[in-house]
């Protein structure tokens, strides 16, 4: 079977690239997704995010661990990863924000040209279809459908309160003129018509629509196990579909987008990567690139959990499932009440210390109690305050288990490896505890899990028990010029021909943000990048 572009991977890149460059017609594509088809009614209800999050049992999930982490007590850490067409944008909160302007500009300082602020901004533009909010910063018209909350709770609201307390002042937009602040997150949620109130996972928004296109093929259930390189040339994929093994050609290029731990994965095994880490595993070098799943970087998370008093939280004890099984009705007649909440209502961006110029930390305020990503229930209504370190200096890397395209890869994000991390998450945990404990909080405040006696020694050894990733992995094929770099600018792998990667991986530098909506601009600038390619190939 002969394609002209081959996608490794249904995720929110993936998704995006495929209908992109499918809108022609000349152009024959073929999309490669381990998971299935990202219509669960689990994935089209926003609050079922908290069934499919823990990975127990893992639906749509990966539910990847970590490594031991040595300074996180040696405990092997947990990474949920979407498996369905819309990949990690089928299981996550929501959250649409973009990160912040210096983010991008800090790209292109380090090699990665034409990926400043002013680059991206149409990019985000074109994908953002918001209800809500217009302006210079906001797109009306994209796929991907971003609005309001529909039935945000009490408590969210008594959240920006707290942090008003402290002097930190409301945001209604964090993808505005400022990022500082708290409010309410905007989300990616149908607002109106028959899907209104169900996620807009990036399948739903740019895929799903498209599936019956003549030159678009879509495979679920597939697994990419290497790529088919003639030289220095890829000419296609091997994919495992149930018991059978396909060999799929690539007229003009194969795209990994597999994120940022299944792209690094597939490039190892195709023997694209560092000498010593392909031998070990008895992979023979085709490509020698050393940067190949190093640089990883992520979103350490520490949270703040209290019991709650009053029941307009969700619980999982007999009356709040209850609730959430009335709140079906008018979910599924009007698109509105409790399934439709991201869950991480509210939030904010802060600053860990006087004199800087952009947030460091970032708050999830949630309406239940997530103790280690809802893996720990506690049979009582309760809420969570998260905060997380935007710009951490600790780097780690993926690698390979063995050779084997089935094994889950290694993942070390090396967390807290670099200490001014624990200095500043310190720091962001003393802001929140605050902020908690401020009036316009008191009446869902009830008893603390995790408390702390106010010293130095006891914070950090909570943090060292219990913090974890917030879901945000990039960096692990990055853009770049030199040495260790992964693919260049438009995303070429370097060396080779005919191959690109296309998803967070790529990513120079974590964004100050969650990083679902710059991945579908990454995308969205890539689809151009490649048609551009062709078109000047074709000149």
């Amino acid at each position: 079977m002969q394609y002209d572009y081959i996608i490794a991977g249904g995720g929110s890149a993936g998704a995006v690239l495929a209908a992109r460059l499918s809108e022609d017609p000349a152009i024959s594509v073929c999309l490669i997704e381990a998971g299935g088809s990202g219509k669960s009614f689990l994935i089209n209800t926003p609050a079922m995010v908290a069934a499919m999050v823990s990975g127990r049992p893992p639906l749509h999930n990966w539910a990847f661990r970590t490594t031991p982490q040595p300074h996180l007590n040696g405990r092997r850490c947990y990474q949920p990863r979407g498996k369905a067409l819309g990949g990690s944008s089928a299981i996550n909160a929501m959250l649409y924000v973009r990160g912040h302007p210096s983010d991008y500009d800090t790209w292109a300082d380090l090699g990665a040209d034409g990926w400043d602020w002013q680059s991206v901004l149409p990019y985000f533009l074109k994908s953002e279809g918001n209800s809500s909010l217009s302006g210079h910063l906001h797109g009306k018209s994209g796929p991907l459908h971003v609005t309001d909350q529909h039935s945000p709770h009490a408590i969210s609201r008594a959240f920006i309160r707290a942090m008003e307390s402290l002097q930190i002042p409301e945001n209604p937009d964090f993808n505005g003129e400022t990022q500082f602040g708290a409010g309410l997150y905007q989300v990616t949620q149908f607002a109106h018509g028959p899907r209104k109130g169900r996620r807009c996972s990036a399948a739903a928004a740019y895929l799903h629509p498209v599936l019956s296109r003549p030159n678009l093929t879509v495979l679920t259930h597939a697994r990419a196990e290497r790529i088919i390189l003639d030289g220095t040339r890829a000419k296609g994929l091997i994919v495992k579909q149930k018991n059978r093994r396909l060999s799929l050609m690539a007229r003009r290029e194969v795209i990994v987008a597999a994120g940022a731990f299944g792209s690094p994965q597939l490039l190892l095994l195709s023997g694209i990567g560092p000498e010593d880490e392909l031998r070990t595993h008895g992979i023979p070098v085709a490509h020698a690139l050393p940067g190949v799943g190093q640089n990883l970087q992520d979103h350490l998370d520490h949270t703040l959990i209290w019991h709650s008093p009053r029941p307009d939280v969700v619980g999982f004890n007999p009356a709040g499932l209850m609730r959430l099984v009335r709140g079906w009705r008018p979910f599924r007649d009007h698109g509105t009440g409790l399934l439709t909440t991201p869950g991480a209502e509210g939030g904010a961006f802060l600053m860990s210390r006087p004199g800087l110029q952009v947030p460091d930390l970032q708050v999830h305020f949630v309406i239940a109690i997530v103790d280690d990503h809802m893996r720990r229930i506690h049979l009582a209504d309760g809420w969570s305050a998260h905060v997380c370190v935007l710009r951490p200096e600790s780097r780690g890397h993926v690698g390979l288990r063995d050779a084997n395209p089935a094994s889950p890869p290694r993942i070390d994000p090396n967390f807290l490896s670099d200490p001014r991390d624990l200095e500043t998450l310190k720091a962001g945990v003393r802001l929140l505890d605050r902020a908690m404990q401020a009036e316009a909080l008191a009446p869902w405040r009830g008893k603390r899990l995790y408390p702390l006696d106010g010293t130095d020694e006891s914070l950090t050894a909570d943090i060292r028990a219990r913090a974890d990733t917030i879901y945000h992995p990039v960096g692990t094929c990055r853009m770049g010029r030199d040495a260790m770099a992964v693919v260049d600018p438009a995303l070429r792998v370097h060396g080779l021909e005919g191959l690109r990667v296309v998803d967070a991986s790529v990513m120079p530098t974590l964004i100050g943000g969650n990083t679902n909506a710059p991945t579908i601009m990454i995308a969205e600038r890539a689809a151009d990048l490649i048609l551009s390619a062709q078109r000047g190939a074709a000149d």
